[in-house]
């Protein structure tokens, strides 16, 4: 198969390109970094210089690829967590979800790309009893969350996957443990991309660990989701 991977110098997106290539499928995967790019290659992936912002770019970006499936893991997040900065990245990393996901879903129709696979978050509920599976209403003040997913469920043409990961922990993340709830492991996230590629009815999918606060079932049980995977060294 061939995928499109938007986001694929991110954290989830370099080890979902080495789970893809190691599954025989070919990856174009997009960065904004010539550097990035390199690294990219060297995972096997074919580089696509490319900002989600720039729509008319995007959509010759997949039409130079000719993709079967999309699979969006971008994030504009810094690398390091700091107190003073967060409000204004995390205002950034929510409209990447509003305009970078409506773009590459534009993008996806223009060059008559049905599958769409997205990154979306587990810890975006509104508040409730737990654990809260996916029919639990999102908290209205998550507009970014929203809009990406509205886009990806909901657009005509489109038969679009949410996933709907829990806190990362590990390679490349901010942190190497598990700290508080909803939280689950880069690995296990960038498998569950991998396969909602032929798994799974279009809709949302939580993808977390079982620790009380969100209910992983509907992912297990569809998509065959294993939060206790882990890549080999």
């Amino acid at each position: 198969m061939k995928v499109f991977l938007a986001g694929a110098s991110g954290v989830v997106g370099r080890r979902l390109t080495v789970l893809l290539r190691q599954a025989g499928h070919e990856v174009a995967g997009t960065t904004r970094s010539k550097a990035k790019a390199e690294a990219l290659r060297a995972l096997g992936a074919v580089p696509v210089l490319v900002d989600a912002y720039n729509a008319d770019k995007l959509k010759l970006a997949i039409y130079a690829v000719q993709p079967d499936v999309v699979i969006h893991q971008l994030t504009d997040l810094p690398q390091v967590i700091d107190p003073k900065t967060m409000p204004e990245a995390l205002a950034a990393n929510a409209r990447l979800r509003i305009v970078g996901t409506r773009n590459l879903i534009d993008a996806a129709l223009t060059n008559n790309v049905r599958r769409v696979i997205a990154q979306s978050i587990a810890f975006a509920y509104a508040p409730g009893q737990g654990p809260l599976t996916e029919d639990h209403p999102i908290d209205p003040a998550q507009d970014g969350v929203i809009a990406l997913e509205r886009a990806v469920t909901q657009t005509p043409g489109i038969d679009g996957i949410v996933l709907r990961y829990g806190r990362f922990y590990g390679p490349g993340t901010w942190t190497d443990v598990a700290k508080g709830p909803c939280s689950v492991h880069v690995d296990a996230a960038a498998q569950a991309a991998l396969l909602a590629l032929k798994s799974g009815v279009p809709g949302i999918y939580n993808i977390a660990e079982d620790d009380g606060a969100v209910s992983s079932e509907k992912a297990k049980r569809d998509l065959g989701f294993d939060a206790s995977f882990r890549m080999k060294a």
